[in-house]
């Protein structure tokens, strides 16, 4: 065993016993934790942002494109914004302890199915220290210890984080070892993040598809798989385009820089050449690239040539990739084709065609007549959520809470025996 991996399990033995004292605390208990947190994130918000800034430094000197710019970006509103988040976690139901179901045997017996903590989980996740803070509250909220391992370009950012909600833990029931950063910034530290089954019951990957395909590919860890968003927004023939104007660009540029920003806009033919010039005026003021298929180009004039690799893009960026489709069965295959399975959006006054499309499309989110930008867990009154699922088993879209928990039986007898 290296040094790095030494290390890295010595602190997952850490978050293991700690663990164990958190699980059964009592919701008070870890509710007064995160008001301390959030606290104490407000009264240390100067030397957050000067940490902060430092990271932000190392970016630009290294050439960063400024949409990952602004996900790391912190500023003493965006501190103070965390730190709401962390005081709406506190206010949520404790899921721990809910009954899921319950029943009564023929024999007498007292089923119970119950939530209860996973144990252990790691963080593995890309540049945005928001991230630090809103995994580690739904971890502790949830009653589980939790190991952060944010990406090198935000170490200085996420190690300042840790350092001031383990100080505010120091004077409550819950153990600071309840949230440590794994050490370490290159593969090594995560690979072994990924190999420590036994100590850590549960991984979750946020970031870019390297970064998800690599965990998933390589843990040994069970691993709850958080997507990349190529989301999409068809414009149906029976659209208004008035509506179909302003959910269009909220999606697209209301921020580019995040998972649930609209990547693709598909078009029905019937509708295209009264909409796609408006698209293109309102687009351009907001300075959103248009990358157009042969159709869309014919319509509007000009704009960049979409190619395949445009399709399969999540740009987080001021890009736009655009297609003209025949029908709403095209526009359900092109997704199908392309999208990563996030969330996909159609814009119509037809109750059919929204009935269609919400069953043939397979997302963890479907909007009707709504911005894609709604896939998030605090707008679904999640509060803070530590990711969009966009697997099948156990967790599908915003986790909040629940999703943060595993369930266990409780079965109560009075001496019984099976014969």
């Amino acid at each position: 065993m290296t040094d790095t991996e030494r290390e890295v399990h010595e602190v997952a033995a850490r978050a293991k016993r700690a663990s164990h004292e958190l699980a059964p605390l009592a919701r008070a208990a870890k509710d007064a934790a995160l008001f301390a947190i959030a606290d104490a994130l407000v009264a240390n918000a100067e030397s957050i942002v000067k940490a902060n800034s430092e990271d932000v430094a190392r970016a630009r000197e290294g050439g960063q494109p400024e949409a990952m710019i602004d996900r790391l970006a912190l500023s003493t509103d965006r501190v103070e914004a965390i730190a709401d988040a962390v005081r709406e976690v506190a206010e949520l139901p404790d899921p721990v302890g809910e009954v899921v179901r319950g029943s009564t045997l023929p024999n007498g017996l007292e089923l119970r199915q119950v939530r209860v903590p996973m144990g252990v989980v790691g963080v593995i996740y890309e540049s945005r220290p928001n991230v630090t803070v809103d995994a580690a509250v739904l971890c502790l909220k949830s009653g589980n210890a939790a190991l952060l391992r944010g990406s090198s370009s935000a170490y200085t950012s996420n190690t300042r984080l840790v350092e001031v909600m383990r100080a505010a833990l120091a004077d409550t029931d819950v153990p600071a070892d309840a949230v440590q950063l794994v050490p370490g910034t290159g593969r090594e530290s995560a690979h072994a993040l990924m190999r420590a089954r036994g100590l850590v019951d549960v991984l979750i990957p946020r970031g870019g598809r390297t970064l998800i395909q690599s965990v998933v590919t390589e843990s040994t860890v069970p691993v709850i798989e958080t997507g990349e968003g190529n989301c999409h927004v068809y414009v149906d023939k029976a659209a208004d385009l008035d509506n179909a104007l302003v959910i269009t660009l909220n999606s697209k540029a209301q921020r580019v820089s995040v998972c649930n920003a609209a990547e693709t806009l598909l078009v029905h033919r019937g509708v295209a050449e009264e909409f796609l010039p408006r698209l293109v005026s309102a687009m351009t003021e907001r300075g959103v690239t248009l990358h157009g298929d042969e159709r869309t180009i014919n319509i509007i004039g000009s704009a960049t040539p979409a190619t395949e690799v445009d399709w399969a893009t999540e740009y987080l960026s001021h890009d736009l990739a655009v297609r003209v489709v025949d029908s709403l069965a095209e526009a359900v295959e092109h997704i199908r084709r392309y999208s990563t399975g996030h969330t996909e959006a159609i814009v119509t006054d037809s109750t059919s065609a929204a009935r269609q499309f919400v069953a043939q499309v397979d997302s963890a989110a479907v909007m009707v007549n709504a911005s894609t930008r709604f896939t998030d867990g605090g707008e679904f009154g999640f509060g803070a959520e530590i990711g969009i699922s966009t697997q099948k088993l156990h967790a599908r879209g915003p986790m909040g809470l629940p999703e943060m928990t595993s369930t266990k039986y409780v079965i109560t007898g009075d001496g019984h025996v099976r014969p």
